[in-house]
């Protein structure tokens, strides 16, 4: 594989970042609303139709569960490519340094499932992250090779819990009554102990997912050496291509997501939805060419630059929102309510990235683990 000559950074992988970030909020908000009760993100609750208020959420949903998640996954593996060439271009040994990166993530990850969120990414996406750094180091062959195994083994996975469920194999869950309780009325010290007392329980879907992360890092390890992000022709007309993907095979198959009952929840989340963020990218591709909203997108490309402080902070601030601990609204607002405090929430992040960025260069969580990183690489 030739090396990639070094280049300046690239807006668009910034702003789909952005982007990213604030789309994982669309998905999480509702668990924030819901007090942790999952039955909302899915429509196993429903038969036949549906009031407004659970339409308007499953709308959004539809725009955003798993498809931005899935987003920020690609971009995760578009990132270690970028780290991977760098590695290349100044004869660093690999993964090397960037095995120290990883751990900082997992355990950045820990804290924040600890203190926030029992739903936290981070820690999936470091395990991942080191598979795929190997696998990376073996060249293009092994890249291709694991992307049909793991592709090949997560389809399989997916279509036995379709399977099952259309029989109507039950699932295990935790009591989902007494999970909004805690979060309506407990303490933040006892919803600490209840993350820490099911551990195995809220990180199984964190293992679970580690195929499909490690699937959607190598797609974002290809898009990056075939120059699918450069800002020339080509570049353009292979986005589109993937502007095309999504609207003409991913937008039907997550319209599966509003067939009441349930038995396509899984398939879309885990499976269709990845198509829909590839279509993602070309939208952004289009849009980004307006340039009157210039500004817009640079707030976004701000964002994105801080993606992991973003992360952080707009979960920090919906507990606080949501939780019985802080204002306490769980439970008490309707749809449309619900989504405009997810629109101010993400208007302050796009309104507070650039200011620190002025200010700081990076994110705090980003300084810290680059000084961190720093300090024991250079031992």
């Amino acid at each position: 594989m030739n090396v990639q000559r070094k280049s300046e950074r690239i807006p668009l992988i910034d702003v789909l970042r952005g982007f990213a970030i604030l789309g994982t909020l669309g998905t999480n908000i509702w668990i924030f609303t819901y007090l942790g009760d999952l039955t909302y993100l899915t429509t196993s609750s429903f038969s036949g139709w549906w009031s407004w208020d659970d339409l308007i959420r499953m709308f959004v949903l539809f725009l955003v569960n798993g498809k931005l998640l899935g987003l920020l996954t690609i971009m995760f593996g578009v990132g270690l490519e970028i780290k991977y060439q760098e590695a290349l271009r100044k004869r660093r040994v690999w993964p090397g340094v960037y095995l120290w990166t990883v751990l900082f993530l997992f355990v950045e990850g820990l804290i924040h499932f600890i203190w926030v969120m029992e739903y936290d990414i981070l820690m999936s996406y470091a395990v991942t992250a080191v598979v795929v750094a190997f696998i990376v180091k073996a060249g293009d062959r092994a890249i291709n090779r694991a992307l049909v195994i793991v592709g090949s083994w997560h389809i399989l996975m997916i279509m036995l819990i379709f399977v099952s469920s259309w029989y109507g194999a039950s699932q295990v869950d935790l009591n989902m009554e007494s999970v909004s309780g805690l979060y309506a009325n407990g303490t933040w010290i006892e919803q600490i102990q209840n993350r820490l007392d099911h551990f195995i329980y809220y990180r199984m879907e964190a293992i679970f997912i580690i195929p499909m992360n490690i699937f959607l890092f190598l797609v974002g390890v290809k898009l990056m050496r075939h120059h699918v992000f450069a800002s020339n022709k080509s570049g353009f007309e292979k986005r589109q291509k993937l502007l095309y993907l999504g609207l003409f095979l991913g937008l039907p198959l997550n319209l599966l997501t509003f067939i009441p009952g349930g038995l396509f929840d899984i398939p879309v989340r885990y499976l269709f939805a990845p198509l829909l963020s590839l279509g993602y990218i070309g939208i952004w591709s289009w849009l980004i060419r307006f340039q009157k909203w210039n500004c817009l997108w640079r707030r976004f490309e701000d964002l994105g630059k801080m993606s992991l402080s973003s992360y952080v902070l707009q979960n920090i601030c919906a507990s606080m929102i949501f939780y019985g601990w802080g204002i306490g609204l769980g439970g008490k607002l309707n749809s449309l309510q619900v989504i405009t405090i997810l629109v101010m929430l993400a208007s302050l992040q796009l309104w507070l990235a650039p200011i620190i960025l002025e200010r700081f260069k990076m994110g705090p969580l980003e300084w810290i683990r680059k000084r961190a990183v720093r300090a024991i690489s250079q031992k």
